[in-house]
């Protein structure tokens, strides 16, 4: 699995637990709506500061953001 897409999958994973929206993830992060789902859906890469804010919002590490979680590999190479 990709970078990009492990840190779709494990955004989209955490920001579910924590039941934010993409919205209030954004804000509380400091960034745009539009970037977060970007990130969700793999068309931007993100820079480690904007990383590590939204690892704090999400009450997680930044190095949990990253890491392959075992379902998601399930599959795949």
């Amino acid at each position: 699995m990709e970078i990009r897409a492990v840190l779709a999958f494990n955004l989209r994973r955490y920001r579910r637990a924590a039941k934010l929206s993409q919205e209030e993830l954004a804000h509380r992060a400091g960034i745009d709506r539009t970037y977060v789902s970007a990130l969700e859906r793999r068309v931007y890469a993100v820079s480690i500061d904007v990383l590590d804010r939204l690892a704090h919002e999400l009450d997680v590490e930044a190095a949990d953001l990253l890491r392959q979680p075992p379902e998601a590999m399930a599959g795949q190479k």
